[in-house]
């Protein structure tokens, strides 16, 4: 008689995988997700000597060509599916839209881990990132984890820590609670009295259509942005793009010439489905003219374009007229009747993808800087992907910042002539639109991100770095992203990059120079109390540049 096997049933871990809204995109990232699905499912059954293995909780679609999560909807009929109390990791290796899955981990029962891939070709960290702020927002308890390739040991170390306790945490010793923090008297005072004139004298952030690609993160409730001074006037890509269609020819080329004369090199050609074309740049021109009017129709003191779905489909990209908004030297906008300059020589502070979060940041930025007489340019940008230079030029980790098409040309090499226009991605953008491309200057810089957490607005800052690497690395790291795009090569005082990813909660990060270190360390400080006065938790990350703590 045969004698039973006395071998254990291996434990199931469900895996899903969430997508983008954009078919293109999905099928252009499905081989890497692939890729990165069968690493991580041998990773789990090394880790665990074969005791769980992962089971995927929803098919590849022959008809779709890819097998992600891409919408909403069929996130809720996969989940209808899936045992609550069932283990569950959310595989990253592209962007993707939270909202698909949100609805069905603010209700699983079970222990739920994010894991995204480390490339800078495939945006899972970036993805994972605003899918962790999402949950952090959302009151959801999780676990986190990233890797180059789910062999190293901080990973595979935690991984089955998650696996056997469904816990997995992370060492956040560079993390200081502001109250510990000395802070000195002019920033304090500084702060104090900013927060105390915005609270009394309000302020407008104007909001083309709420919401983008799903990010839950980015959304400030109301009841939250309302006692810091700021209030929502909830704006149309609609309108916007109506009143783009009444600004003239003549007008639009007026704003194309002022951008030959300032010495941007636009890399134009005639087809308008590859190429970047006059006649995309020309209607980029009306779309800031009409930003402008309609910002000063209702007094925002900041705005923001959604972009994306929907008005994808009609205009160009918004981010020429992004990266103009943000910048103090900008070409004048006149009010329909001609009579009047617009908000006359000065930036208006834009928040790429209505990300909320970063447009309450850069108004705060914009008001600290102009106190204390810095630049008052400022912008988010995606926490990309980071590599060591391997041109061995600098020793410290080196971060690929990397906004989707713009930043205000006053942060570039050169400036305006430092900036050159390329056609955005065909597979994101059909009807293309200019970047605003370029490296960013060496200096010093404040990093920030307001974020929601426990019901409250939570706000953390650091000190950084530019570094100016060499042509080659830079093209490198292009090469690895998207060569379309503004790059920032950032190296964050006392942040590592495990630490940056336990802690941030968001995949943008706002960016912002001062004139030198001194006047850095300062900005950041007042920054922090303003933030604190306005009644948010504050957070210090990392050290002073000389690594001394704050």
């Amino acid at each position: 008689m045969a004698k039973k096997s006395t071998a254990r049933k291996a434990k199931e871990v469900l895996l899903i995988a969430n997508g983008d809204l954009r078919l293109s995109a999905n099928q252009n990232c499905w081989a890497a997700q692939q890729k990165m699905e069968q690493a991580l499912t041998q990773a789990v059954k090394d880790v665990s000597g074969g005791k769980y293995k992962i089971k995927r909780a929803h098919p590849y679609d022959k008809n779709e060509k890819h097998g992600f999560i891409s919408s909403q909807k069929q996130g809720m009929d996969i989940f209808k599916k899936i045992d609550p109390k069932a283990p569950l990791i959310v595989a990253e290796a592209v962007w993707q839209y939270s909202h698909h899955v949100l609805h069905g981990l603010i209700t699983h029962q079970g222990p739920i881990l994010t894991v995204a891939n480390w490339s800078g070709t495939w945006p899972g960290l970036v993805g994972m990132l605003n899918l962790n702020g999402s949950l952090t927002k959302a009151g959801v308890k999780y676990g986190t984890l990233w890797s180059n390739d789910f062999t190293d040991k901080y990973f595979t170390s935690r991984l089955l820590k998650w696996l056997t306790t469904g816990k997995c945490t992370h060492p956040k010793s560079h993390v200081k609670a502001l109250p510990k923090v000395k802070v000195p008297t002019k920033a304090s005072s500084t702060g104090n009295k900013l927060a105390a004139e915005l609270i009394k004298d309000k302020a407008i952030m104007g909001i083309f259509d709420e919401g983008c690609m799903g990010m839950f993160n980015a959304i400030i409730p109301d009841h939250l942005l309302n006692p810091t001074g700021v209030y929502k006037e909830r704006l149309s890509q609609s309108a916007l793009f109506y009143e783009a269609s009444t600004v003239s020819n003549k007008e639009a080329k007026e704003i194309r010439a002022w951008y030959k004369k300032k010495g941007m090199t636009f890399h134009t050609g005639k087809n308008h489905k590859t190429d970047l074309t006059e006649e995309q740049i020309l209607k980029q021109c009306k779309m800031y003219i009409a930003a402008v009017r309609i910002a000063d129709d209702f007094g925002c003191d900041t705005i923001g374009i959604q972009y994306q779905q929907g008005l994808k489909d009609l205009m160009p990209a918004s981010d020429l007229v992004e990266g103009t908004l943000n910048n103090t030297d900008r070409p004048p906008v006149k009010s329909r009747d001609g009579k009047r300059v617009l908000y006359r020589g000065q930036a208006i502070p834009h928040f790429n993808e209505v990300d909320e979060c970063a447009g309450l940041d850069g108004l705060m930025t914009f008001r600290v800087h102009k106190a204390l007489g810095q630049p008052v340019e400022n912008t988010l940008h995606d926490l990309r992907w980071g590599d060591y230079d391997a041109s061995g030029t600098v020793d410290d980790y080196v971060w690929v910042f990397l906004i989707s098409g713009s930043a205000p040309p006053a942060h570039h090499i050169g400036g305006w002539k430092g900036t050159d226009g390329l056609r955005q991605p065909a597979m994101y953008f059909p009807n293309g639109g200019s970047t605003v491309r370029g490296i960013a200057k060496p200096g010093e810089i404040v990093w920030s991100r307001i974020y929601v957490q426990n019901g409250k607005l939570n706000m953390d800052l650091g000190r950084g770095g530019v570094v100016k690497l060499p042509k080659k690395e830079t093209e490198r790291r292009w090469n690895e992203t998207t060569v379309e795009w503004p790059i920032m090569h950032a190296v964050t005082y006392g942040v590592s990059r495990d630490q940056m990813m336990a802690q941030h909660q968001a995949n943008h990060i706002q960016c912002a120079y001062a004139k030198d270190e001194k006047a850095a360390d300062l900005t950041m400080l007042t920054k922090a109390t303003m933030a604190k006065a306005m009644g948010m938790k504050v957070n210090i990350c990392g050290t002073k540049k000389n690594g001394s703590a704050w």
